[in-house]
C-alpha cells in the first residue's frame, strides 16, 4: 500500500517547523516499528494481572502424608516438605525425629487465592488429621508430629483462630493445634519431596497415605 509521505511529514513535525520536507521510506518504516512497539507495550500493561500467590505452612503429622493431600487440591501450585517451629537451625531429618530440635514436620503450600482460599485450605487441614491428639497422629508419635498452624501474617492468624473455633464443633475432644507465627522454614531433604508420588508402593504410602486420599476423595 502506498504511503502518503506528506501526511507522515505533518505528523512528525509541529506546526512551526517549515518548510515541510520529504521523508525517506526507511525513516517511515522505522517510525512505524517504533509506534507498533509502543502500542504493544501499552496493550501488555493493560492485560491480565500477574498472579499473586500466597503461602501457608501447616503441620498435621508426617509431612509425606500432608504433602500428598494438599498437592491434589485445585489452586495449589506447590507443596514443600520441611521443618518449622523449633530452635535448631538447618535441622536434619534425623535430628528432628530425635525430638530435641523442637521442630514440627510441616508442609509449606504455595497457592493461588483466587482459586482456593486460605480458609478452604484450613478446612482440608482439619479434615485430614486428628487435631485432638497431642504429639501424635496414628502410629506416628513424637513432638515433631504435633498439629500446628504457622501463620505468615496477622490476617492468617485471625483466620486460623476463627477456623479453629469453628472446627471444634466437629470434635468431641478439645483441639490441641498450636497457632504460632512462622519465624523460619527449613526445607527437608530432597528424598522427602513428593514422597508419595516417588514411592507409591512403600508400606507407609499403601497403608496410611493411600487410604487417607481415598477417604478425602482425592484419589
Amino acid at each position: 500500500m502506498a504511503v502518503d509521505q506528506r501526511l507522515v511529514a505533518e505528523m512528525l513535525h509541529n506546526e512551526h517547523c517549515v518548510p515541510q520536507v520529504m521523508i525517506s521510506d526507511s525513516t517511515i518504516r522505522k517510525t512505524v516499528v517504533i509506534l507498533a512497539s509502543l502500542f504493544s507495550i501499552t496493550v501488555a500493561q493493560k492485560g491480565p494481572k500477574m498472579i499473586q500467590l500466597e503461602k501457608a505452612t501447616i503441620g498435621a503429622g508426617c509431612f509425606w502424608c500432608v504433602e500428598a493431600v494438599f498437592k491434589r487440591l485445585e489452586g495449589v501450585h506447590s507443596v514443600v516438605s520441611g521443618y518449622a517451629g523449633g530452635t535448631k537451625p538447618n535441622p536434619t531429618y534425623e535430628e528432628v525425629c530425635g525430638g530435641m530440635t523442637g521442630h514440627v514436620e510441616v508442609a509449606q503450600i504455595t497457592f493461588d487465592p483466587s482459586k482456593i482460599t486460605y480458609e478452604q485450605l484450613l478446612d482440608v487441614f482439619w479434615q485430614s488429621h486428628d487435631p485432638t491428639t497431642l504429639n501424635r497422629q496414628g502410629a506416628d508419635v513424637g513432638t515433631q508430629y504435633r498439629s500446628a498452624i504457622f501463620y505468615h501474617d496477622e490476617k492468617q492468624r485471625a483466620s486460623a483462630e476463627k477456623s479453629k473455633l469453628e472446627a471444634q464443633k466437629h470434635f468431641q475432644d478439645p483441639i490441641v493445634t498450636e497457632i504460632k507465627p512462622l519465624t523460619q522454614f527449613y526445607q527437608a531433604e530432597n528424598y522427602h519431596q513428593d514422597y508419595y508420588h516417588s514411592n507409591p508402593v512403600a508400606p507407609y504410602c499403601l497403608l496410611v497415605i493411600k487410604p487417607k486420599l481415598k477417604k478425602l476423595k482425592l484419589e
